[in-house]
């Protein structure tokens, strides 16, 4: 089960829950993938709205390594994500905010 005090969002993939975490190897990975120069650069492009689907599987894909998930963005994408495209937006929204947010959000 997912605990948002520690960074955690669940996301279900093809019928089975997965807690994300984004973990500094992720936030590693993430700057790498995305190309971002900084942490608050690539939460300005989310929260700007100025991603695209290739970020999205990107970030989620990371999240979930860092809870444990052994897939990649490949394997995610051909993967049935309950409450679809806008739950899967909606959850990496949820898990950026518990990463970066307020500690009390």
């Amino acid at each position: 089960m997912a605990n948002p005090h520690r960074g955690e969002v669940a996301l279900s993939l093809d019928g089975t829950e997965h807690t994300m975490r984004l973990s500094l190897n992720a936030l590693v990975e993430l700057e790498q993938v995305l190309g971002e120069q900084s942490l608050l650069a690539l939460v300005e492009r989310f929260e700007e709205n100025r991603f695209s689907a290739a970020d999205l599987i990107t970030l989620l894909a990371a999240g979930l390594r860092g809870g444990g998930w052994d897939g990649d963005r490949d394997l995610l994408g051909k993967s049935k994500i309950e409450g679809g495209v806008l739950q899967a937006a909606k959850t990496a929204g949820e898990l950026l905010k518990v990463t970066f947010g307020p500690a009390n959000a």
